[in-house]
């Protein structure tokens, strides 16, 4: 496997802050990540609405296998040269019910917690932030006050 694709909530702070983390770690395959309600997303894997992406991260490997909730989250651990122990561990029969309880937990909590911890989504960034081009050419980054 050499790909990744990570179909995640672009509204939700905790699942972009996610998207974040996992870009700045080393990993041993390429992540690529589309918001699960993207035209580019529904191409890739046109059952991804029948499979609750709302709900729970839906994980895509380059062959088409599909991983969800727990089994989601171990294999983008698994993506990860830190944390592919980690990965094994929560794999392992002893630990797939703590993990599932876990992933379960957060998932349907993670607009809260996003909320708790002031976890800003992917969505709120882009819509906070404009260009505008300038008359050399250039552009500069503008933000738009939030009333």
């Amino acid at each position: 496997m050499n790909t990744l694709t990570i179909f995640y909530d672009a509204r939700c702070g905790l699942c972009s802050r996610f998207r974040r983390w996992m870009l700045e770690q080393a990993a041993y395959v390429r992540l690529e990540f589309l918001s699960y309600d993207s035209v580019q997303a529904l191409q890739r894997c046109p059952d991804l609405p029948n499979l609750r992406a709302d709900q729970e991260i839906v994980v895509m490997g380059d062959d088409g296998s599909l991983w969800q909730g727990a089994g989601a989250w171990v294999t983008c651990l698994w993506a990860l040269r830190e944390y592919r122990e980690w990965s094994l561990r929560f794999a392992s029969p002893p630990m797939q019910q703590i993990a599932r309880r876990m992933v379960h937990w957060i998932s349907s909590n993670r607009i809260g917690l996003s909320h708790l911890l002031r976890l800003r989504s992917d969505d709120a960034l882009r819509a906070q932030i404009t260009e505008t081009v300038c008359e050399n050419g250039s552009c500069a980054v503008e933000t738009r006050n939030e009333a």
